[in-house]
């Protein structure tokens, strides 16, 4: 399925933010699933009327069952400044997560040292720094409750694979639908309730600050908790 206007978050001569839905693919993979990075350049190259086609450069990423904002580049100067920012963490980044058991604690920081699985496409969790570990840190925060299913807001301090998932599975909350960490039950729509909620940066061409929302995906399930836009 094509993007449409509908999930066009924000554009400028420089970016184009995008709410990417749940079970698509950033950038190719041997699977041939056409990715979100080649309908971005079908919209642009349609929209401009580009017989040549259009520049679209990956920013950041987002795992394939993962919904919410993600950033393209419309610009070789876009994109590498704004990778610049990430690189420097001078991105924030915020996360809704949902969960069906509650953290012990409402709020609180997640500090572990992580490493790949390759074989299992998975990232484990350690406590102790060790060679080919990386250092992942997250602050998360319960925003509430509904149906007995708990909304968390996650900020990652670091951008490591996976790092949400496994990071709050370790502490005994694997989010809904992830079966990979933990959760029971698996998704039939190759999604988990992981959304990319808001970006906070400033702009590295126009220097203004740039605040960016993704609503919430409209499956039956995540709508229930646009009670908690505002929070």
């Amino acid at each position: 399925m094509p993007i449409a206007d509908s999930d066009i978050i924000y554009e400028d001569n420089h970016l184009l933010a995008v709410n990417k839905r749940a079970g698509y693919l950033v950038q190719a993979d041997p699977g041939g699933d056409e990715p979100l990075e080649a309908m971005v350049n079908k919209y642009l190259t349609k929209k401009y009327n580009k017989p040549n086609g259009a520049f679209v450069g990956v920013v950041h990423r987002l795992d394939r069952p993962v919904s919410g904002l993600i950033l393209f580049a419309k610009t070789s100067k876009g994109l590498e400044r704004m990778q610049k920012l990430f690189k420097d963490r001078e991105i924030q980044k915020t996360y809704w997560a949902v969960v069906r058991k509650a953290p012990e604690q409402p709020e609180g920081k997640l500090v572990h040292w992580l490493s790949r699985d390759r074989t299992q496409n998975v990232t484990k969790v350690h406590s102790e720094q060790a060679e080919s570990r990386v250092y992942a840190e997250l602050d998360y925060k319960v925003l509430g409750e509904l149906d007995g299913y708990y909304l968390i807001e996650v900020y990652p301090l670091t951008g490591r694979t996976h790092q949400i998932r496994a990071q709050l599975a370790s502490m005994g909350c694997p989010i809904v639908g992830d079966h990979k960490y933990g959760y029971p039950r698996g998704s039939l729509r190759r999604s988990i309730c992981l959304h990319a909620r808001k970006l906070s940066f400033v702009h590295p061409i126009k220097k203004e600050p740039i605040e960016l929302f993704a609503k919430l995906p409209k499956d039956g399930f995540w709508d229930r908790f646009e009670v908690f836009y505002g929070r």
